[in-house]
């Protein structure tokens, strides 16, 4: 039986809204001076070098790219590593992932921050599910999505041809 997919998303509208994502964070945080995208395991990194890159070109704000890695299957607090370990006293985090299902990765992602004195987290993704399970929303989301628990999102962001589907 082969799978069915529906193109949810193409290239052009995740481009925009990576744009419109950029914007926003710029919007709300113009009165900083340095901001830290922490980027999920696998595509949630590859989104927070696309938003920070995009937010580099239209703010004066410095940005930083770290790494969040984590088995988002089973994430325990003893397994997540960060590319850099900090500190991260008075600085302002924005956690990235592709799809918030039920806040579960999120919210552990968020652990290692809440160590340090951090001024704030926020949380950015390109697919919000809604399936809030966990006390995580998205500070800024790309796209809401009404779907099943038992359908899937896959987010390719391949340069030039990336896609968001649901199956």
């Amino acid at each position: 039986m082969s799978e069915t997919k529906t193109l949810v998303l193409n290239h052009k509208q995740i481009q925009q809204k990576i744009v419109r994502i950029a914007y926003e964070i710029y919007e709300r945080n113009v009165g900083e001076t340095a901001l830290i995208f922490a980027g999920l395991t696998g595509m949630g990194h590859v989104l927070a070098g696309l938003i920070a890159e995009k937010l580099s070109e239209i703010s004066p704000i410095k940005v930083d790219l770290i790494a969040v890695t984590l088995d988002k299957s089973k994430p325990k607090i003893g397994e997540i590593v960060l590319s850099d370990k900090g500190p991260f006293d008075g600085k302002c985090i924005i956690i990235v992932d592709d799809v918030l299902n039920t806040g579960k990765t999120l919210a552990y992602a968020m652990i290692p921050f809440l160590e340090d004195n951090v001024k704030q987290i926020e949380v950015a993704v390109l697919v919000n599910r809604s399936h809030k399970l966990f006390p995580v929303s998205p500070d800024y989301a790309g796209f809401e999505l009404a779907t099943t628990l038992s359908e899937h999102i896959t987010v390719d962001l391949k340069p030039e041809a990336s896609t968001v589907h649901l199956h």
